[in-house]
């Protein structure tokens, strides 16, 4: 009875957990979407509590409780400038839990192979019915260790391989996303890096991986996982140091992916379908979005992952003309006579927590029968879909908030354009200079609007440091200052 209501439950979760990635997909479902992935977790925690295997109810309740404190306590503190780089560090930690589950596991199917052996027990176990001394023997040990001892010769090397592969996946993921956060945390060096040999020792260890992998299915012992442990550490740290800021948010994007396996192989290893079902979704919807993001900066997703993207490759253009300033009277003046205004948020937006203030500047000048947008570009932010969050949480409206493709034909028709904080998706070097390190990315198109104004605190060249022609172009002024204080300062004037 226990099983089947465990198996009820993980089904009516799957369910949920599916309804909470398609809510995702729009604005007005996402915080329905929400509430779907919070109740399917607390269905299926339940169900594990109570299902077959359940042990140790102390320190679950002890494991659950402190989690909750910590999860409870990052949700009121971070703030939403902060979500990507504590998103890079949780997929760590589905990683780490990847190694360690996969290492149990091993240890576990050694321990069941001595305990059935000693006692004059074939392990791994004949095809057909398993004999009564088998039975009980089997009673004796803990519930894992039974679902171990009871597989066939076939299904105890698919577990190999399963471990295995989780191990690898989850210790690539843990370095990696560690490395990640240190990035969009400012706390590593945002330059594509790699060490002399590049490619090449990443090629070497995915080889070396492959031959101890060999070693370890063919049962040379421990050792085996642990070189291999080693290696996707080194793999996950290099592929992502390898990567530069400008790709950040595909970056991101990536490492859920490996996350979703990582929890995959888990289920796996445990025997769990849920665990499988839900990696399987956060494993292949993180693809599909990282593939959707290359596509968006023409950028090939292969080279992205392997860290091919981000470093120069040869002279950048030189940029003639200067930066010419404007103070919040000119920007004001100009906003009050335009027709058309079209709002390009970026990181700097989160950064100076502005997006209230740009809601209340949008309000009044809807208010006055201006026509208003927002033009998002896929990687806007260090986060996938980072500025339609902060707009949501600003309560701007939905419909007002267009993606690249729908906009970008607009700006020749358009009076005024705003900049607020952003950088590589306004760069016109893109489809000017070959050399730069985003070129053949799409990018808004903004400077083919009649005016431009960049809300920047200085001159300096942004989180991906690559120079930016359009804060030199005739029809740009800078709007330099705190991007809340400067919007803030223009509210009074918009009459």
């Amino acid at each position: 009875m226990d099983f089947g209501f465990t198996i009820a439950a993980y089904a009516v979760a799957a369910v949920l957990f599916i309804l909470s990635l398609g809510g995702l997909s729009g604005q007005e479902s996402a915080k329905r979407a929400v509430w779907y992935g919070i109740v399917g977790m607390a269905i299926a925690v339940i169900a594990t509590m109570i299902g077959p295997g359940v042990g140790l109810w102390w320190l679950s309740l002890v494991l659950i409780a402190a989690g909750g404190a910590v999860g409870f306590q990052l949700a009121t503190r971070v703030q939403m400038t902060q979500m990507p780089e504590l998103v890079a560090i949780m997929h760590s930690l589905v990683g780490l839990a990847a190694v360690f589950v996969g290492f149990n596991a091993h240890l576990e199917l050694v321990r069941v192979a001595q305990t059935l052996t000693e006692a004059g027990l074939p392990f791994p176990q004949p095809a057909g019915p398993l004999s009564m001394q088998a039975y009980e023997m089997l009673g004796t040990l803990s519930n894992f260790g039974a679902l171990l001892g009871k597989k066939t010769a076939v299904e105890v090397g698919i577990l190999r391989v399963e471990l295995m592969l989780g191990i690898w996946i989850g210790a690539v993921t843990f370095t990696g996303s560690v490395i990640a956060y240190g990035k969009l945390a400012g706390r590593v060096d945002t330059a594509a890096k790699k060490l002399p040999g590049g490619h090449m020792l990443n090629a070497a260890a995915a080889v070396l991986s492959l031959l101890l992998a060999i070693l370890y299915l063919q049962g040379w012992g421990i050792w085996t996982l642990l070189l291999l442990t080693v290696l996707a550490l080194f793999i996950g740290y290099h592929l992502i140091m390898g990567i530069g800021g400008a790709d950040m948010p595909v970056v991101v994007s990536m490492l859920n992916s490996y996350s979703g396996w990582a929890a995959a192989a888990i289920g796996f290893s445990l025997g769990n379908d849920l665990l499988i079902v839900v990696g399987a979704l956060v494993g292949s919807s993180g693809a599909i979005l990282s593939y959707i993001m290359c596509k968006a900066m023409n950028r090939s997703f292969v080279s992205v992952i392997l860290g091919g993207f981000g470093g120069v490759t040869g002279p950048a253009m030189a940029i003639e003309g200067e930066q010419i300033a404007i103070d919040a009277d000119g920007v004001a003046a100009a906003l009050n006579e335009a027709d058309s205004v079209v709002i390009i948020p970026g990181y700097g937006m989160a950064v100076a927590q502005a997006q209230q203030s740009v809601s209340e500047l949008t309000r009044k000048l809807r208010a006055k029968g201006k026509n208003v947008r927002f033009a998002i570009h896929p990687v806007a932010g260090r986060l996938p879909g980072h500025m339609n969050v902060l707009l949501a949480e600003a309560k701007v409206p939905y419909d007002i908030v267009l993606e690249m493709d729908e906009i970008n034909d607009d700006f020749p028709s358009t009076d005024v354009a705003i900049v607020i904080g952003s950088n590589d998706i306004v760069n016109p070097a893109a489809q000017d200079d070959p050399n730069s390190p985003i070129a053949g990315m799409p990018v808004l198109e903004c400077w083919k609007a009649k005016q431009v104004f960049v809300s920047k605190r200085g001159q300096g060249t942004g989180y991906s440091g690559i120079e930016n022609p359009l804060f030199f172009k005739e029809n740009t002024r800078m709007f330099y200052g705190d991007a809340k204080k400067s919007i803030d300062a223009l509210l009074p004037m918009i009459d």
